[in-house]
């Protein structure tokens, strides 16, 4: 049985798209929790579909995907209300394009459930991005230098917020593909670039 005392990552399914993309990223962020942290963590994924109950006691949850987004009348409503209740959704377009199918589809979603202004760009001296380790703004994705998607770096990450708190983080950036390897080969990289997910999660958090 999970321990509620300890931080879980939940991945949401969803029924109209690939909601089960970059399987060991997770792993991958919660090793780093553990690592730069002093977060008590439960080091296996919690994965729920968002048209259950069982989001409403999760205090971080990430939603991802290459394909469609369309939710259920229950997910709709399930997503609406966890977010306005405090909850917190860390959203990111594995095609790492504006125009691709998952940014247009999940970004209608939004506007439905919140108004056609809710989603908006965040400044990059916005505090998520000094919570914990220090960055100028959102750092960019080897997926992004390669040119794939969009072929563009995007500068920016966008959010909703309610009470003056972001609770929907929403990215364009790919960084599920960017952390998606096996955790035990950060010792490869000069600097561990999944450094900050570590400011998202606290972000969440704290916040």
């Amino acid at each position: 049985m999970r321990n509620l005392n300890n931080f879980f990552f939940t991945r949401l399914q969803y029924e109209s798209g690939d909601w089960d993309v970059d399987q060991r990223m997770p792993s991958n962020v919660l090793n780093s929790l553990i690592e730069y942290t002093t977060l008590k963590v439960d080091t296996v994924e919690n994965i729920i579909p968002l048209s259950s109950d069982a989001v409403f006691r999760c205090p971080f949850c990430y939603l991802s995907g290459h394909k469609l987004v369309e939710f259920t009348a229950q997910e709709r409503t399930n997503f609406e209300q966890y977010v306005r209740n405090g909850g917190f959704v860390f959203v990111d377009d594995c095609n790492h394009d504006i125009d691709g199918l998952f940014a247009k589809s999940f970004e209608a979603q939004m506007e439905r459930i919140f108004g056609k202004e809710a989603l908006i760009k965040i400044p990059n001296q916005h505090p998520l991005y000094t919570l914990f380790f220090q960055f100028d703004g959102p750092p960019t994705t080897s997926q992004e230098l390669n040119g794939w998607g969009d072929d563009l770096v995007h500068d920016y990450l966008k959010a909703i917020e309610i009470n003056g708190k972001i609770a929907v983080l929403y990215s364009n950036k790919d960084y599920g593909c960017e952390w998606d390897y096996d955790f035990r080969n950060k010792r490869f990289y000069k600097i561990d670039n999944t450094r900050f997910s570590v400011n998202i999660v606290m972000y969440a958090l704290t916040s």
